[in-house]
């Protein structure tokens, strides 16, 4: 039971730079070396937000240090950002940090495209890459065409 035990209490020690710092190192080298920028926006948004943390911990460490649950909690919001199934990164970014920072824009977006480029990063870097994929494939404006049937399929449901 010793060695278990110590695996129990260290837990984060182990499991923490690996989630917080390998995985994340690894799959930002694999989206810098991918032709796709769609996961470009996951890890760097994920990066910005584990600096915060980062920062958050290294300015309230008197306080903190008071918590002994605070390094699980860490690790625990850290894998929800990480994990590609709950884009916890891109969550965070466009539920709370973009509404406080003013971003520059890179053109001139209607509403409805600032509507589009929200709902689409919230879906996953795999669902961004097969829609990238198959704009590429057939086009913009058949990915509107799709779009707008869904659309329609959806408004048939509602009433």
């Amino acid at each position: 039971m010793g060695a278990l035990g110590t695996v129990v209490r260290n837990f984060y020690t182990i499991a923490g730079p690996g989630v917080m710092l390998l995985y994340p190192l690894y799959a930002s080298i694999r989206a810098i070396e991918s032709p796709s920028t769609l996961d470009d926006h996951q890890w760097l948004t994920y990066w910005v937000l584990y600096s915060f943390v980062e920062l958050f911990e290294l300015s309230c460490y008197n306080i903190l240090a008071w918590f002994p649950i605070w390094p699980y909690m860490k690790l625990v919001f850290c894998i929800w950002l990480v994990l590609p199934m709950f884009n916890g990164a891109a969550f965070i970014y466009e539920n709370y940090v973009r509404q406080y920072v003013k971003i520059v824009s890179y053109g001139s977006y209607k509403d409805s495209d600032q509507d589009k480029r929200k709902d689409l990063q919230m879906l996953s870097i795999d669902a961004k890459k097969s829609v990238e994929r198959y704009i590429e494939r057939y086009g913009p404006d058949a990915f509107e065409k799709v779009v707008k049937a869904l659309q329609a399929e959806k408004e048939a449901w509602r009433h």
